[in-house]
């Protein structure tokens, strides 16, 4: 079914091939060199690779002719073997699929090849340039070759094991262990286990044991904790020769083993630590690459650090000298001598603690040597003094010391300022307008750097030209991407305002580009693909630049890779490619798959099944209805599994129940077991995928280690997949009080699925890495009983009494401190509201964007929050625009009255607000309404900037504040306002809207309807019968959601069966509730991934047919009264209640044609889950239920 893979094969069909055409008398069998004739014998026994290495050999001392082509076959002929080129090449290609899609059997072939032949093997994996053997007018491209074969899943695993145990034997120690850097390094899966260091060779040479100690190096962070402990453990045993190890009281650690550990020498012993000679560390420190070493070992602990500090401290260096802080590279982060430390080297600490982000952990210490350090470095010197000289600590600074800063200070310390990460946004803004004061209205904003995020959007909009150009030009900086869209749209806005759009949108670069909109695009016809290279673009955009630019370009390859343009290829491009242009182009779709809609992905599986099925990669068939993946025959399994592993099956394939086809056609594959590392090599994404029972059961003990590494890049396991990766844990690891810390850290985000009272143990014996891993899932809501584990973890681990506030309530209370909360992060929610309201003012201040990022906090927590920061700011009619910025959920508990209070006349704190998800009806009205009074505006006046801003509180507009929008403004940000989830009315007002800018909904384009999201889910059901079904893959997923339930049901059966996979994952149960037996089969058919056709209700035939138009699966065809039984059945199903249909579904399935109809009528499954029919039961026996 699938086109085999060429390697090898294709390189002795092209060499013995070339002698076909040769007319000359053949060479007799004496004639023939002998390497050849043993070549001959080996394509004789089917020992393939074998004649390939000995081809390879030949070829490296002599020159290839016709006549030795032509000799070989004569020599085959000679022997009866009956083989012409086409019967050799498929047997060689059968051959190679097995040992590429096997790679255990490509072992077995090494295992069995000769010396020789395996040392040709392994000059031929050395090789790095592009190798090419000419073969009189062809050329074989051995580079390719070796590429595809490394790239195979697997084969870099069965190379590793081979070169473990043959070519120490067989070739020097040098070249083996480049073999091993090259295999180890090529390789995406983890192949460096534990068991590695039983097999490498004890007599190794000086030069060969430091490269092999070099290849661990670079690969340790794609290394195991156990596995790490275990090549540790192989290095140091090797270092320590009997010589140093004689006397216990002195260390066998020199200068040269530490550089050889490299950042291995943090599995040093603390005792081995303070044995080490100060000589020998003095001279470890002096070597010119100790600090790019001491810079990467970023999983150095406290305890570590200070040792080998002391031990750099006990040689010739002094650590108070500076030409020794600048050596100490991540030592300098535990830095822990600060009695009599002076300003200046207290300033060259800090400066030297800018990489001490980079460590895994023990940022809460950062942060308070950091603090300690900053009050050294400005003891008797004012802050406007030092601030260019405080490196990263001025984050460090709360609001007031910010405030307090000149502008003179200010713009004098922005070199270092613009650098600075890790500021908070009220702190930028602080900065921004001090910077900004400085320079004037001829603001210079090239130099801000970081500080660009925090200017205001009007302030962007009020902007001279230069600085506009300026700000455009940062756009493919960080900086630039750092801009809010707020802040983005006050910047477009100006440009368009200029009245030169053409050149204007010209400049815009990167993700900038993304906000300009579709009215504006549609503007300017002198777009070309030079213009639109190297910019982000929306969907909507990409749909009509692509259509605008296919007129003027006839090569599709120009417009395929330019870019993001792709997203703008539609299907009936798609269709209108020609087989040969389709195939010649579609390595640059797959190169683009990332960027592409699961509808366009699914028009590539029907345009590739059409024209060339044979070389379709397998991953596409997920694509195309069930039954065509359902159809692969299992020796084609491999190669399916391989596709679908190296893709991502949740943007593949959206449907549940079809997913479900996908993954039982994967399970019948695997035989319902991960047997091996192979197989894990084989799978790679889809273990995330795999069902619980073979999570738990399936995965052998030899796989499972490798299984645990892949298991852990899952994205979103589900809870029974979750239970199953705790109950391996628990039957491979033990009891959680006997885990050692490299168990622990090979676990990962996995802790977290632990009850709090197995995780107890972990809390008390391994604080530092629970808190680390708790860290490490940011931007996750982990579950409350880990949260707790990390809250008591932290507690116990403080030192701080009860709250020294005097207010009420608060004596004995414990609350937190500063460092308690930079730790504990999402664990925060786990304080009491008491405790929140007893912290003290200052720890308030410098932690109040913190809280404010906490998602788990309760409604009584957030009103705590709110209460202490009146309690410290005063009452929110005094706050300014910073305190309002650091809020951040804490805002949610503001009332509308106290809302209200706040000052919002600048669009960019609304849009702060407007961040939060969470408001009622009426809190995003207060907010709409504060923002419009404190301003001065009226909705008229409101700029497309301020529309972008006000975001989801817009939804609280009513039809007569929406009509005095200006179309102008509306046009600009039509697409922002398409991402609002909005009631239905507010929609149809926002669609009437959009009808004055792009005209009646007939006459809307797929650009268009992409364009506006859900405004378009304010069309009524008169507008939307009238859309052309052509358009229905065009809504964004979003809008369908939005459609009510009684106008998506107005939608024809023909309109419904073209909405496209994704648009059909997006129907909500209460609009398909609504739909009609027929809009039922036409959104299963979306679902599945069918092409909308006429004659939709006819099957497909019995098996593909030769015609390229086909578009059918191998299935049993279905008769016309089989279908008309079908469609009986589903107009009686409907009419019954859930249980009578529970019953004729029982009485149906006991029959042996019925399960032939549950098969080919697919609506009869849909329409008892409707019903409410248990589907799982129809998989038992019908008495059974």
């Amino acid at each position: 079914m699938f086109q085999e893979p060429r390697t090898y094969a294709l390189f002795l069909f092209l060499v013995l091939s070339h002698g076909v055409a040769s007319h000359r008398v053949p060479n007799s069998r004496q004639e023939l060199p002998p390497l050849l004739q043993k070549m001959a014998e080996e394509i004789i026994d089917g020992s393939y690779l074998n004649a390939f290495l000995d081809l390879i050999q030949f070829q490296s001392t002599h020159v290839w002719t016709a006549d030795l082509s032509h000799g070989v076959l004569d020599y085959l002929n000679s022997r009866n073997v009956a083989f012409t080129i086409p019967s050799l090449q498929a047997a060689m290609e059968n051959h190679l699929q097995q040992r590429l899609y096997q790679p255990q059997k490509l072992l077995e072939d090494l295992r069995d090849t000769e010396a020789q032949q395996f040392r040709t093997a392994v000059k031929y994996l050395l090789e790095d340039k592009e190798g090419r053997l000419e073969l009189e007018g062809t050329a074989v491209d051995l580079g390719e070759i070796r590429k595809q074969t490394l790239q195979s899943p697997g084969v870099n695993r069965s190379l590793l094991l081979i070169t473990l145990e043959r070519c120490f034997q067989l070739l020097g120690s040098l070249e083996c262990v480049d073999v091993l850097g090259k295999v180890l390094r090529g390789s995406s899966a983890s192949l460096l286990q534990p068991d590695i260091t039983d097999r490498l060779p004890g007599d190794l040479g000086e030069d060969a044991f430091k490269n092999l100690s070099a290849v661990f190096r670079d690969l340790y962070d794609r290394t195991s904790a156990h596995a790490q402990g275990a090549l540790y453990a192989w290095m140091a045993a090797r270092l320590r020769t009997p010589s140093n190890a004689t006397d216990d009281s002195a260390s066998w650690v020199s200068a040269e083993d530490l550089w050889i550990l490299g950042r291995y020498m943090v599995h040093l012993s603390l005792e081995e630590i303070m044995k080490i000679s100060p000589t020998e560390m003095g001279l470890f420190i002096s070597y010119d690459n100790a600090t790019k070493q001491l810079d990467t070992v970023y999983d150095l602990t406290p305890e570590l650090a200070r040792a080998f500090l002391e031990r750099i401290g006990a040689s010739d260096f002094d650590l108070r000298n500076t030409s020794t802080v600048h050596r100490l590279g991540l030592l300098v982060c535990f830095y822990d001598d600060l009695e009599l430390l002076d300003a200046a080297t207290a300033r060259v600490l800090l400066h030297q603690m800018i990489k001490c982000s980079r460590l895994w952990g023990f940022q809460a210490a950062v942060r308070k040597l950091k603090a300690e350090l900053l009050d050294i470095a400005t003891e008797n010197q004012t802050l406007n003094e030092t601030l260019g000289s405080l490196s990263d600590a001025i984050v460090g600074l709360t609001h007031s010391q910010l405030d307090s800063l000149s502008p003179e200070a200010v713009h004098g310390a922005i070199s270092t300022l613009n650098q600075v990460s890790g500021w908070a946004k009220s702190q930028v803004v602080l900065l921004s307008a001090k910077y900004l004061a400085h320079e004037g209205p001829s603001s210079n904003v090239s130099q801000m750097g970081v500080l660009l995020a925090g200017v205001g959007a009007q302030a962007f909009h009020d902007m001279e030209q230069r600085g506009l150009v300026q700000v455009l030009r940062s756009a493919v900086s960080p900086h630039g991407c750092s801009l809010s869209p707020v802040q983005q749209q006050g910047v477009l806005s100006k440009i368009m305002e200029a009245g030169d759009s053409a050149s204007g949108i010209a400049e815009i670069q990167g993700a900038f580009f993304k906000e300009v909109s579709l009215f504006d695009l549609r503007r300017e016809p002198r777009f070309n693909e030079t213009v639109v290279r190297g910019k982000e673009l929306r969907r909507a955009q990409a749909l009509f630049l692509y259509e605008l630019l296919s007129r003027t370009t006839g090569r599709p390859e120009v417009l395929l890779s330019t870019g993001q343009l792709v997203k703008g290829v539609t299907c009936a491009h798609i269709d209108a490619m020609s087989a040969d242009s389709f195939l010649a182009h579609f390595r640059l779709f797959e190169n683009n798959l990332g960027l592409l809609s699961p509808g366009q992905v699914n028009c590539l599986a029907w345009k590739h099944w059409e024209v060339s099925r044979s070389s379709m990669p397998p991953f596409l068939l997920a694509a195309l209805p069930a039954r065509y993946l359902a159809s692969v025959p299992a020796s084609q399994c491999v190669p399916l599994l391989i596709s679908l592993g190296k893709s991502h099956l949740d943007a593949l394939v959206l449907d549940s129940h079809k997913k479900n086809v996908v993954l039982r056609k994967v399970q019948q594959c695997l035989n319902d077991a991960i047997a091996d590392e192979y197989t894990v090599d084989i799978v790679r994404n889809l273990l995330c995928h795999l069902p619980a029972a073979i999570i738990h059961h399936g995965v052998s003990p030899r796989a499972w280690a490798t299984a645990l590494h892949g298991l852990r890049g899952c994205p979103d396991l589900s809870p029974e997949q979750k239970a199953a990766v705790r109950l391996r844990l628990l039957e491979h690891c033990g009891h959680p009080q006997n885990w050692t810390a490299e168990m622990i850290k090979d676990m990962g985000p996995f802790l977290a699925l632990f009850s709090g009272d197995e995780l107890s143990s972990v809390a008390t014996k391994f604080p530092d890495i629970l808190q680390q891993t708790a860290s490490e899932m940011a931007g996750t809501l982990p579950p409350k009983e880990f949260l707790w584990a990390v809250f008591e973890s932290v507690r116990n681990s403080s030192e701080r009494g009860p709250s020294a506030d005097p207010s009420p309530g608060c004596q004995g209370v414990v609350a937190p401190s500063s460092d308690d909360i930079f730790r504990l992060a999402e664990a925060n929610a786990c304080w009491a509201p008491e405790a929140l309201l007893c912290m003290g003012e200052d720890v308030f201040i410098r932690n109040v964007e913190l809280l404010g990022a906490v998602r788990g906090f309760s409604r009584p927590q957030l009103t705590a929050l709110k209460e202490k920061a009146v309690q410290v700011w005063d009452t929110p009619s005094h706050w300014r625009e910073h305190h309002i910025l650091s809020l951040g959920r804490i805002a949610l508990a503001f009332n509308e009255s106290e809302l209200g209070q706040l000052g919002l006349s600048a669009i960019d704190t609304v849009a702060s607000l407007s961040q939060q998800t969470e408001w009622t009806l009426g809190q995003a009205k207060s907010i709409l309404q504060g923002f419009l009074e404190d301003s001065g505006s009226c909705i008229q006046d409101l700029k497309s900037f301020h529309l972008v801003g006000l975001g989801a509180t817009l939804c609280a507009m009513n039809a007569t504040e929406i009509a005095l929008i200006k179309v102008a403004e509306f046009r600009a940000v039509v697409a922002r306002i398409g991402s609002l989830v909005c009631s239905t009315h507010v929609l149809a007002e926002f669609k009437k809207k959009a009808e004055a800018v792009f005209g009646n909904p007939t006459e809307w384009s797929s650009s268009v309807l992409q364009e506006l999201g859900t405004v378009a889910a304010g069309l009524t059901k008169e507008e939307l019968r009238m859309l052309d079904k052509d358009l229905m893959p065009y809504f964004q997923p979003l809008a369908i959601r939005c459609l009510p339930d009684e106008i998506f049901k107005e939608l024809s059966a023909e309109q419904i069966a073209s909405l496209g996979p994704e648009n059909a994952a997006a129907v909500t149960p209460g609009q398909r509730r609504q739909l009609s037996m027929w809009q039922l089969q036409s959104l299963q058919r979306a679902l599945d991934g069918d092409k909308p056709r006429a004659g939709q209700d006819a099957a497909p035939s019995a098996r593909p047919t030769r015609t390229p138009s086909a578009r059918a699966a191998p299935e049993v065809s279905v008769s016309g009264g089989l279908r008309l039984g079908c469609s009986l059945l589903v107009l009686v199903l409907q009419l019954l209640r859930s249980d009578q249909a529970a019953w004729l579904f029982v009485y149906v399935l006991g029959t042996t044609r019925s399960r032939r109809l549950q098969i080919r009528c697919p609506l009869f499954s849909t329409l008892l889950s409707v019903s409410g029919f248990p589907l799982g039961l129809a998989k038992g026996d019908p008495r059974e239920i």
